[in-house]
């Protein structure tokens, strides 16, 4: 049988938590492919844009990624993102090509009042379709794409590359920027309606890309202690380390806890379909929950 990273993965019981892409900017650049690989080799990106992107990339952490409509069919100018998490702002502009991408001016990315494009003021819906990427991205994204946006056509977009290929379906919704994996068309339905509605669904949450791992971990472990599903209902304030114990301060309720964690890896492992050596995934356990107030 081929193997498949994503089948791997459930077979020996990898936990969602704490996976999710460590990621507060983004550069979104509408494209009907296919895709190579690596976008910034692709011919898809114009030769113009390449230099410009990578530069954004490399200075200020903003994560490039080609988008398209279920179905690829684009005619017309194409739509392109520029989204800060941290800030929690999305902005939005048309371009005739997306080598006027190199006119952009993302200096003002990291700050919280944008680069000067309009607002947009609805979720961007991501869903990874990146088959030449991973295989599993592909197979398992595309189905719950095109289920979405039978629903929620002006939200959902496919995307190249997001992380965490093994967690096929991955959907991030922006500019919230929380990142839910295997999810199945049905029950991405429930986890759309219920995150517009302003709540998690924990059991399919990877975690918030604004936050380190152990920091995902411990808001999922409080969370789930205290049964908070709210966006926003958890906010992390302080974290330490002493070797691979970590100690995490958040804010929940009105209330300051303290979740310790212990940091470990599993066995070598394939972790994508395209590896060809193993290697171990980190994963974080919890060592208890104090309430400090």
């Amino acid at each position: 049988m081929t193997f498949r990273c994503s089948s791997a993965s459930e077979q020996r019981g990898e936990s969602l938590i704490a996976t999710a892409s460590t990621v507060r900017l983004w550069l979104l650049m509408e494209d009907p492919g296919p895709w190579g690989p690596d976008i910034l080799r692709s011919r898809r990106l114009p030769g113009a844009a390449r230099d410009p992107v990578l530069h954004w990339q490399r200075q200020f952490g903003v994560r490039p990624l080609l988008i398209r409509r279920p179905g690829r069919n684009l005619a017309g100018p194409r739509r392109v993102f520029v989204i800060n998490a941290h800030h929690g702002w999305c902005q939005t502009t048309l371009m005739s090509s997306l080598a006027e991408v190199a006119d952009l001016d993302l200096s003002g990315v990291r700050g919280p009042d944008g680069v000067g494009l309009d607002p947009h003021p609805d979720p961007v819906l991501l869903v990874c379709t990146h088959g030449r990427h991973d295989a599993c991205c592909a197979e398992r994204g595309r189905p719950l794409a095109g289920a979405l946006a039978g629903r929620w056509p002006e939200l959902v977009w496919e995307s190249s590359h997001l992380g965490g290929d093994r967690f096929a379906a991955n959907l991030l919704v922006l500019p919230g920027a929380h990142s839910y994996g295997r999810l199945e068309p049905d029950q991405g339905f429930d986890v759309v309606a219920e995150h517009l509605a302003g709540r998690l669904t924990l059991d399919a949450y990877r975690g918030h890309c604004t936050l380190p791992w152990p920091q995902q971990a411990a808001e999922n472990a409080l969370r789930r202690e205290l049964g908070l599903r709210e966006l926003g209902a958890v906010r992390v304030s302080g974290a330490t380390r002493d070797g691979t114990l970590f100690a995490v301060t958040l804010e929940a309720s009105g209330r300051r806890y303290r979740v310790d964690l212990r940091h470990g890896s599993r066995g070598p492992e394939q972790l994508t379909c395209r590896a060809t050596g193993t290697s171990g995934a980190v994963y974080y356990e919890v060592i208890g929950i104090t309430a400090l107030d």
